[in-house]
């Protein structure tokens, strides 16, 4: 049978979380996609580095990337603006200068105030984003400028814990405006559709850590997706997932890309039977070898979201309880 890997053609992966955390390789990353038969692109919401820059960091962790192979969500917010804008029109950057180079290379001129009549207004993280620039956009905003947000996490993760993101940030401009952005890193499509640009794909398939962006994104576009567990959502968190961000496989790691796709994709196993009883779905172990850890949160899930709204997962037996313990799920 084949492996997970060599049923795509393309990964669309996400970076932190996913592939690393902070400054290392999330387990078996590198090994694991040296050996791909397939194209990687690493397709990050994070607008405040360069495609140049995240290939350096992720050559510097061991991965075998250029700035080809990185789609970030600045260049889908200057491909969005260009679409929209004449050339030569002025745009506000709040924002890295990285982003600002982004709208420069696709024709628009990048602007710091208000008071250059920008004709939108370009939103992406910067640590250093504080008051006066927010007021400058707040501005440009009430006047008529057409607003693009990079993307909309409201958290940034960091070897500290989360931070506050670029959606924390458009949360405050948002407030001031009563405005809403178009957006262009995940979950909305446009950066999945610029990422399958940069070739011809015929199976991609998405990668990444977090529900509301990632895999939430994947299924906007269309496209199948890979939860792995090395990020912010964990197996619990996939259980309950609204429909909308449900992964099609999930697995620990990126090591999964070369086991069975049967065996990762998000179904009932016979190690596991599930029943409903009132508002709770009782698992319990059918005697059969479970295999891989993770098929009880597989046929769980699979239960859960066939059941609907309002089931709360309880164990029918000691081998279940262990299992689902082992994930955090309820028992």
């Amino acid at each position: 049978m084949a492996t997970l890997a060599q049923e795509h053609d393309c990964l669309l992966l996400d970076l932190d979380g996913t592939v690393f955390r902070g400054h290392e390789p999330t387990t078996g990353a590198v090994q694991s996609l040296a050996a791909l038969d397939a194209r990687a692109l690493y397709v990050t919401n994070n607008a405040s580095r360069s495609a140049a820059e995240v290939a350096g960091h992720l050559q510097e962790l061991g991965f075998a990337a250029t700035a080809d192979d990185v789609v970030t969500s600045a260049q889908s917010a200057a491909r969005l603006l260009a679409g929209q804008l004449p050339a030569g029109a002025a745009v506000l950057i709040v924002g890295t200068e990285s982003l600002a180079a982004e709208v420069a290379a696709v024709g628009l001129k990048p602007v710091r105030t208000s008071e250059d009549n920008p004709a939108a207004v370009v939103q992406g993280h910067n640590p250093e984003t504080a008051w006066p620039i927010l007021s400058e956009a707040a501005l440009a905003i009430r006047s008529g400028a057409l607003w693009v947000a990079a993307n909309v996490d409201r958290t940034l993760p960091s070897e500290r814990g989360l931070l506050p993101g670029n959606g924390s940030m458009v949360a405050a401009l948002r407030t001031a405006t009563d405005a809403e952005p178009q957006v262009a890193g995940k979950p909305a499509p446009t950066l999945m559709n610029d990422a399958l640009a940069r070739g011809d794909f015929a199976n991609p398939l998405v990668i990444g850590d977090r529900l509301d962006t990632d895999i939430e994104g994947a299924n906007a576009a269309g496209l199948p997706s890979l939860m792995v567990l090395t990020g912010v959502n964990d197996a619990a968190d996939m259980v309950y997932a609204a429909p909308g961000s449900r992964p099609g496989y999930v697995a620990e790691d990126l090591r999964a890309l070369h086991t069975d796709a049967e065996t990762l994709r998000i179904a009932a196993h016979p190690a596991w039977h599930t029943e409903i009883a009132g508002s709770r779905l009782v698992v319990r172990a059918t005697g059969v070898d479970a295999g891989d850890p993770l098929s009880i949160v597989r046929a769980t899930a699979h239960a859960v979201w066939a059941a609907g709204a309002g089931v709360t997962v309880a164990a029918g037996d000691d081998t279940a309880a262990a299992a689902l313990q082992r994930w955090s799920l309820p028992s």
